[in-house]
């Protein structure tokens, strides 16, 4: 079911499926196109989570103004899942969803039950830094070639390029200019991005996912938040890219694993 929820002033879209009793929201991360155009891809992903759980997936908000940072989309995503009566949610959030995912759980952390925090960073590094400010200056100059070569050099891994290549090169055949203006406004929020002094704040059971060798945002980036919060940590091997958790065949599991025993 696709809505649209109002808030503060604000508008944002989602989508939602299962019929669980327990909520399970998943925040994306950075991409070019609206989270409604992969809603079929996500809700076949996730389909063993629906009779438990009743599954929303956000997007960012409507109408980006040019500058947003990410404590900003976590206030934004918080604020829906108030005008959606969403309390004590368990809360998956995707790399840049990751990080908002953290700043909801340190200033709202009445909405959260627990948190799965994949491919993300507590804050910014030099790694993440490059690869976000390569995106919004190939997004700002409209360079669809290099940023579709960046995310298949970066995202992915050997076997996923080699499996779905032809499909993943026109991912972002026929981007509008106000799609790519948003995705520069959201990658350019991670450049000051920096929940890491407050990460003492976050008490929820937490499980962070990630992988050996991630060119986004390393794995010594899972690492500085599972030790900062003395958490659970699960590395992939190298063999698999950033978006591990769209690659790896039993990363849902993992998930539902973790949420059984909370």
């Amino acid at each position: 079911m696709e809505e649209l929820v109002r808030f503060d002033g604000g508008e944002l879209e989602y989508f939602s499926f299962g019929s669980g009793e327990r909520t399970f929201v998943i925040l994306p991360g950075l991409g070019t196109r609206s989270i409604l155009f992969s809603r079929m891809m996500i809700s076949a992903a996730y389909k063993r989570f629906c009779d438990d759980f009743t599954v929303y997936v956000f997007d960012r908000r409507r109408n980006l103004p040019p500058t947003y940072t990410v404590r900003e989309m976590a206030h934004d995503t918080a604020a829906a899942m108030r005008a959606l009566g969403l309390r004590n949610a368990d809360i998956f959030g995707a790399s840049l969803g990751g990080m908002t995912a953290q700043f909801i759980a340190i200033d709202s952390p009445e909405l959260v039950r627990s948190l799965v925090l994949g491919s993300t960073a507590p804050r910014v590094n030099k790694r993440l830094l490059e690869v976000s400010e390569k995106w919004s200056a190939a997004a700002d100059s409209g360079d669809l070639a290099a940023l579709t070569e960046s995310f298949l050099k970066l995202l992915y891994c050997d076997a996923t390029i080699e499996k779905y290549g032809d499909l993943l090169a026109h991912m972002n055949d026929g981007l509008t200019d106000e799609e790519l203006r948003r995705f520069s406004v959201q990658a350019r929020a991670i450049s000051d991005f920096d929940a890491y002094s407050e990460l003492d704040k976050i008490k929820c059971p937490t499980l962070v996912l990630g992988v050996e060798g991630d060119k986004v945002v390393t794995a010594d980036a899972s690492r500085e938040i599972a030790d900062r919060l003395g958490c659970e940590l699960y590395l992939y091997p190298d063999s698999y890219g950033h978006c591990v958790f769209d690659e790896a065949p039993d990363y849902k599991d993992r998930i539902l694993n973790f949420l059984y025993k909370h």
